[in-house]
């Protein structure tokens, strides 16, 4: 493989897998692994991923360049991890230490905003002039992209939505309590849209907490709690929608992470969020990923292949 088209590898970072995806300059993919994530030791960390590094490498015949994706976010100052779901990256300065530990640069992004930039770029949000990625599974989170580029804003913290407070109003309205959040804060939109978000909403209405597909079956045979847990997790999301759409006013959504497999969302949170927004507003389309789980890697290729042009 010549100097003129070195793969180039996507690694997407997560609580549970680590992936790696390799693809040409155009995209096409050549090779894709995944591994279990060492969550609470920086060294295993460190050594898995130089391993799926070494045998794409040696796969392809090539060193190829590398774009990381994490959860959580980084220090400006320090460059360190904070925030991060993995216990083990907390603190580290991770693409720093990944790229002495490789030889060859690491270019970093956040794995919400990797998710957000693969759809705009050949995904479900191809010829949009915007698009916000929404990221619903056990964290809430998303990137914002224009005209195909990421924003990233002044501490790269753009499309972080899921550490945004729930409207009071709407917490008033349903009678919720204000959650504690590990970022700090209290009452982020996070605990109430994320997968465990949902069950504590089943939990709240009278239910056992169950997970997202158990509730979908339940709510479809005629259960009623899950069907109340389904409908209010359906309004806080309309409200967090319409957030977005009265900051940003993006041209369309695409929904990731687990819950995104809701087939009600794509039906149902159009009208709802109609209802909430200014008489004239347009409620932009809403759309599943083209990617799906493997948009995470995908994106962090493309954050690489940006930064070798």
């Amino acid at each position: 493989m010549g100097a003129q088209s070195l793969p180039i590898y996507g690694i997407d970072v997560g609580g549970s897998k680590i992936e790696l995806a390799a693809f040409d300059a155009d995209l096409n993919e050549l090779h894709r692994e995944r591994v279990a994530t060492p969550g609470a030791d920086f060294e295993a960390f460190a050594a898995a991923v130089a391993g799926l590094v070494a045998r794409a490498d040696d796969r392809l015949g090539a060193r190829g360049t590398v774009g990381l994706g994490l959860p959580g976010v980084v220090d400006a100052t320090s460059g360190a991890q904070l925030s991060s779901n993995i216990p083990a990256l907390n603190g580290r300065r991770v693409a720093a230490e990944l790229a002495a530990r490789l030889g060859r640069a690491v270019v970093q992004g956040n794995d919400c905003q990797c998710f957000a930039l693969s759809e705009a770029r050949g995904g479900a949000g191809a010829g949009w002039p915007s698009l916000y990625g929404v990221i619903l599974g056990t964290g809430v989170g998303g990137g914002y992209c224009v005209g195909g580029q990421l924003q990233r804003g002044f501490n790269g913290l753009a499309g972080e939505w899921g550490h945004i407070g729930l409207p009071a109003a709407a917490l008033l309205r349903h009678g919720l309590p204000l959650i504690d959040c590990p970022c700090g804060r209290v009452g982020c939109l996070e605990r109430y849209l994320s997968g465990p978000g949902l069950s504590g909403l089943h939990r709240f209405v009278g239910g056992e907490g169950l997970e997202a597909e158990l509730l979908v079956l339940r709510a479809a045979a005629g259960d009623a709690l899950a069907r109340r847990a389904l409908d209010l997790h359906l309004d806080l999301l309309a409200e967090g929608l319409v957030g977005l759409v009265l900051a940003l006013d993006p041209h369309g959504f695409v929904l990731g992470g687990g819950l995104s497999a809701m087939v009600h969302l794509y039906a149902e949170l159009p009208l709802l969020m109609g209802k909430k927004l200014f008489a004239g507003v347009r409620v932009p389309e809403i759309r599943p990923p083209v990617f799906g789980a493997s948009g995470g890697a995908r994106g962090a290729a493309l954050l690489a292949l940006g930064a070798a042009a």
